[in-house]
């Protein structure tokens, strides 16, 4: 499966998903890890940034409120659609791009960072897109990314719960055979029932690699490792959304910021 193939199908999910994500039902992304994502992200006020994989343009507007002057790449053209139309009405200056992060379409180091929010999991050859990213960041830059957790995220996986319905751990299986594009069928759990009834799931295709291929590809495209965090939720937001509780059990996603060369 290449790239191409993948945008399709996160094109035909793109309406659901923007309406879904943006009536508060993706908790994990609202209560954990944009939260923590900006959090660890530097000072960018000032600084030209690329979001790559930018979706409906959530994350991307985040980031741009913080004084960035940025550009949204994602290769599904209907979400590329809702981010312009929210960027009409309500302007932070972003420009938003359809294209595949194998292929940036930028001059090399045209960039002072660049952002990637739960984009390169969903990516059949990522060390492309970190190849590209490289090569438009300036020297000195940095790529801050979150994925979901890969010790987490595998083929098989199952959550535990005790007899009030809290997860006390999970179990998880098969560790090393990575998934190459096999397509799973879902929607966001917080939402009510009658919607995840009356919608059409998500087809996501699923790729896997443990957390020692995530190192070395970063490693073998040039990175330096900056930081790295395993956010978990804390006591109040679970109050707000016991949905994330499980986070608090086992890491759900993987935090990482890495910096090219000066």
């Amino acid at each position: 499966m290449n790239d191409r193939e993948v945008g399709r199908y996160w094109n035909e999910n793109a309406e659901v998903w923007t309406r879904l994500a943006r009536a508060g039902y993706d908790v994990y992304r609202d209560y954990l890890n944009t939260p923590a994502f900006l959090g660890m992200l530097p000072d960018v006020r000032g600084l030209a940034g690329l979001d790559i994989g930018c979706g409906e343009g959530h994350n991307t507007r985040q980031i741009a409120k913080r004084g960035a002057r940025l550009v949204g790449i994602d290769i599904a053209e209907a979400f590329i659609r809702h981010a312009m139309d929210t960027e009409r009405k309500e302007p932070l200056g972003i420009d938003y791009r359809l294209a595949s992060a194998y292929e940036l379409p930028f001059p090399d180091a045209t960039f002072d960072f660049a952002v990637a929010t739960m984009s390169l999991m969903d990516m059949p050859e990522p060390q492309r897109a970190l190849s590209e990213a490289f090569r438009v960041l300036r020297p000195g830059g940095f790529l801050q990314f979150s994925i979901i957790h890969p010790c987490y995220d595998t083929p098989h996986r199952r959550n535990l719960r005790n007899e009030e319905g809290l997860t006390y751990a999970i179990e998880v299986g098969d560790y090393f055979r990575n998934r190459t594009g096999e397509v799973d069928e879902w929607l966001f759990g917080a939402a009510p029932a009658e919607l995840r009834q009356s919608l059409p799931k998500f087809r996501t295709p699923r790729f896997t690699r443990t957390l020692s291929q995530w190192l070395n590809l970063l490693i073998e495209t040039g990175f330096h490792l900056e930081r790295v965090e395993e956010p978990r939720p804390s006591d109040e937001a679970v109050r707000k959304c016991p949905d994330v509780q499980d986070a608090q059990v086992v890491a759900q996603s993987l935090h990482v910021r890495v910096r090219k060369p000066a």
